[in-house]
């Protein structure tokens, strides 16, 4: 007669069982020889294995047809830093910049904390938001802010990188919702990046800077990219591949972050 197969389920509550009994049996151990406090068994392994709620968002847009892994880009290298900090404490994503629909749906969700579909007004206010862009991307930033506004959700900051407008999108007017807005930009070769953000309105936004780069030599890493590229968009590879641009941009994202209490 052949033996019924276990189910994974019925496997993984049997493993799940078993681990508590020793984990429990290692505890009570401990306890009689004085090593550990007796409140310590009553820790399940549910309760030592529970993971961080985040309590932000960080969402990011690469520029061009570039991929989120292209470790080429200092907007890639700088996400994975930001992880590397901040683990599961905050919600981090990459996304190309035709993914805006993606990433606001997924904005959505993490606000969402009951999962009811719908946001009360805690929730849309319950996690800072900040989005930050390079070239393409950059411009995505400045839509998807104007679309949370039209939601009621506020943003902490915005970052813009040689921001290159896509489509007819208007990226030098930022929102009403957004709190604190900074635009980094260089204006040598064929793609250059706008010039001067405005607030919608001066009341509400602040804006930190306009910030002009000019490069008498191209930093080492922009050697990692096309030829054709170093030669047609000079300024634009060299301000994307700039660490200390994207040193700067780290530092205000974790400066803010900090600002609302969420250390790395």
């Amino acid at each position: 007669m052949t033996k019924p197969v276990k189910s994974r389920a019925e496997n993984f509550s049997g493993c799940n069982l078993a681990r508590a009994v020793r984990v429990t049996l290692v505890a009570l151990t401990l306890c009689i020889a004085g090593l550990l406090p007796i409140a310590a068994i009553m820790l399940v392994p549910e309760q030592m294995t529970a993971q961080t709620t985040p309590s932000a968002i960080v969402v990011g847009f690469v520029g061009g047809f570039v991929h989120v892994d292209d470790f080429r880009h200092g907007e890639v290298k700088m996400v994975e830093q930001l992880r590397a900090s901040y683990g599961d404490r905050v919600h981090i994503e990459l996304f190309k910049n035709r993914d805006k629909a993606k990433a606001h749906k997924s904005i959505l969700r993490w606000l969402d904390s009951n999962r009811d579909g719908a946001l009360s007004n805690d929730e849309r206010r319950r996690m800072p938001i900040v989005l930050f862009g390079n070239s393409w991307g950059a411009s995505v930033v400045i839509s998807l802010a104007r679309e949370l506004k039209a939601e009621n959700i506020p943003v902490l900051l915005t970052v813009q990188v040689d921001s290159i407008r896509r489509l007819v999108a208007n990226d030098s007017v930022i929102p009403a919702n957004v709190a604190e807005a900074v635009n980094y930009y260089q204006d040598s070769g064929m793609l250059q990046g706008c010039k001067k953000i405005t607030a919608e309105d001066e009341s509400r936004t602040k804006i930190l800077g306009n910030f002009h780069l000019q490069y008498s030599k191209e930093p080492a890493e922009s050697r990692l990219y096309p030829w054709y590229g170093r030669l047609l968009t000079k300024g634009h590879i060299e301000i994307d591949s700039d660490p200390a641009v994207w040193a700067e941009v780290r530092r205000l994202i974790e400066a803010h972050l900090s600002a609302t209490s969420i250390s790395h």
